[in-house]
């Protein structure tokens, strides 16, 4: 996620023990879920049937052992994940982190997520963030049972984490779809040593890591490299040059977006130009994993995700994959966070009808 960095910077999880919760909530699921003048959009364009409508929702069990409801539009309790199928989507984003304070985003937590998601037939991405909090553009902060280690142990690290947290997936009955090696890697991860500004070899390497202990584990799953800005086309070629001159390994081209309400036509006509530049250039599909608008602007929100996701939808080839809203469901002032598009009762907002 870019924006609200500082706000990421100040998040400090819980001590609550999560097992207890994982437990409970793994029960539960068993039985039940529980800004001004805008351009009008594009209209519905045909596209791959196989698109990746999405949100990530790795807030979500937290957010439901804190005692947070999610109802749908009528006002009934329902499972957030139901509500969000309901809805039109037909996938679920999870970030992974090292060994977070309080377990919330841990593998454990992952898994529960994961197997609730899958249960209710959806598909499945999995981020790796290589951290024990937030990693995005302002920071890429090395676990801190990594920090010590020289490089040839960090490298060897990023695989066996890799391979351990999709290998417990697998042995739960998920196999994800799709895996990032990173979030948000606008310079590279694990700094100061794979900082791609001053060692992109070094970066190239660790993303070659994540990438062979994901297809050790299954060979079908699609390997993303995720970067921020996605209407910046000179920071995605970059990057990508970069990894491409260094051997670096990817199968799709992971972008955010997150404009204003004043930004997001140019924006998305500029990310357009940009997706298609990628394909031109790099022979590799492309996503959006993550967009987001503040909450109580849903009907900017609603005309800026269906113009992305028809616009999306017109790359040639079918190689535009999807769109995924980030924590859609964070409502009435969660961690600080303003651009989930759920409103202050807990139900959505008409933004997401852009995925139905």
């Amino acid at each position: 996620m870019l924006n609200d960095g500082n706000m990421k910077d100040s998040i400090w999880k819980q001590s609550l023990s999560i097992f207890a919760f994982i437990f409970l909530i793994s029960v539960l699921s068993a039985t039940s879920c529980t800004k001004s003048d805008t351009p009008d959009p594009l209209p519905p364009t045909p596209g791959n049937p196989t698109f990746a409508k999405g949100a990530d929702i790795g807030w979500l069990t937290e957010m439901e052992s804190a005692g947070r409801k999610f109802y749908n539009s009528s006002g009934t309790e329902q499972d957030c994940i139901q509500i969000l199928k309901n809805l039109g989507m037909n996938s679920i984003r999870l970030r992974v982190w090292v060994n977070p304070s309080g377990g919330w985003n841990g593998s454990a937590d992952v898994v529960v997520k994961a197997v609730r998601a899958k249960n209710l037939g959806m598909r499945i991405m999995i981020d790796f963030h290589y951290s024990d909090s937030w990693a995005d553009p302002g920071q890429q902060t090395k676990p801190a049972a990594w920090a010590a280690q020289d490089f040839t142990t960090l490298k060897n690290a990023v695989y066996n984490h890799t391979y351990d947290v999709l290998t417990a997936l697998k042995s739960n009955g998920v196999t994800p779809e799709w895996v990032q090696v990173g979030n948000e890697t606008n310079d590279g991860m694990l700094w100061p040593e794979g900082k791609a500004s001053t060692n992109m070899a070094n970066f190239a390497a660790l993303v070659n890591k994540g990438y062979d202990a994901i297809k050790a584990v299954d060979a079908s799953i699609k390997v993303i490299v995720h970067i921020s800005n996605g209407h910046d086309n000179s920071l995605f070629r970059w990057i990508f040059d970069g990894l491409k001159n260094n051997s670096g390994k990817w199968d799709i081209i992971g972008m955010s977006l997150y404009p204003e309400v004043s930004t997001w036509s140019a924006m998305n006509t500029q990310c357009l130009s940009n997706i298609n530049d990628m394909i031109a250039r790099y022979d590799k599909p492309v996503m959006i994993t993550e967009v987001g608008m503040s909450w109580d602007q849903a009907a900017a929100c609603q005309s800026f995700i269906t113009d992305l996701i028809n616009k999306v939808k017109t790359v040639a080839n079918n190689k535009g994959l999807g769109v995924f809203y980030w924590e859609p469901q964070s409502y009435n002032g969660w961690k600080g966070y303003t651009k989930g598009a759920f409103d202050n009762s807990g139900k959505p907002t008409v933004a997401l009808n852009a995925f139905n």
